[in-house]
């Protein structure tokens, strides 16, 4: 049976994932960026909460985990980053499986927006919980990790399904489209960021995303094609996607 994805925002532009084995109706908190919102979206739902799974450390990450287990009783895995701000009742890493019922979630290295944040794969129904690693049109800053670390995570990203359905953390599109114009003029770009300026003028969602889409238009993911753009020709690819990144942390556009 599938795995349903309830997606609801939250603070002031994260998105909240619960999410719920179909086949024992075991229930998991992607992340715990605002604890009221979690608690009122499950008394909604009418689901009670086994589990959470953290992708990094940051508080709008983790920062309800403490509250939302005293709350619910329900235990947190999570990399052994998480235990800087609230404990762990099981460390993960690359390669290791968490099971919420019969789904089984991939633990996927994504480091480089923390050393040590990960990412959940759910190879079955081909869903991806990548927290703030790669978004639509964009990928996280480089907080504490290198370039080259960031370039080889995303690039395990980007092996997956290209139709693997990809949730990121937060609603930073559009903003991510102005500056992906500024560096890449490919037409499936234009024609993606039109789509996304309207949809936000409507006031809708552009999360999920899929990993097909984000290859084919995320200038992080091409950023080999577009070294020349960014003052990068003839590097090696994560010099290029680090020149990519420089080049957004600098964007005022």
């Amino acid at each position: 049976m599938p795995l349903t994805v309830h997606q609801f925002p939250c603070l002031s532009d994260n998105y909240g994932f619960l999410i719920r084995d179909e086949a024992s109706g075991l229930t998991a908190c992607i992340d715990t960026p605002d604890t009221g919102a979690i608690l009122r979206e499950l008394e909604t739902l009418d689901w009670d909460l086994d589990m959470i799974l953290n992708t990094h450390w940051h508080p709008d990450h983790a920062g309800g985990n403490a509250d939302i287990k005293a709350i619910t009783g329900c235990t947190i895995a999570g990399p052994a980053e998480v235990t800087r701000i609230a404990p762990l009742d099981r460390e993960v890493k690359h390669g290791d499986i968490v099971e919420l019922g019969e789904t089984a979630f991939q633990v996927i290295d994504s480091g480089g927006h923390t050393l040590g944040h990960i990412a959940y794969f759910d190879a079955a129904d081909r869903i991806a919980f990548v927290g703030d690693t790669l978004f639509a049109l964009g990928c996280g800053r480089l907080f504490e990790g290198t370039a080259e670390q960031m370039w080889d995570s995303l690039q395990r990203l980007a092996a997956l399904p290209d139709d693997t359905t990809v949730y990121c953390a937060h609603e930073y599109t559009a903003s991510n489209a102005r500056f992906a114009l500024s560096v890449d003029d490919s037409p499936a770009l234009k024609t993606r960021a039109q789509e996304i300026f309207a949809a936000r003028e409507r006031d809708e969602w552009t999360v999920p995303t899929t990993i097909g889409l984000e290859k084919a238009t995320n200038p992080f993911l091409r950023a080999p094609l577009l070294a020349a753009r960014v003052g990068a020709a003839g590097e090696p690819d994560a010099k290029a996607f680090g020149a990519v990144r420089a080049a957004k942390d600098n964007f005022r556009g």
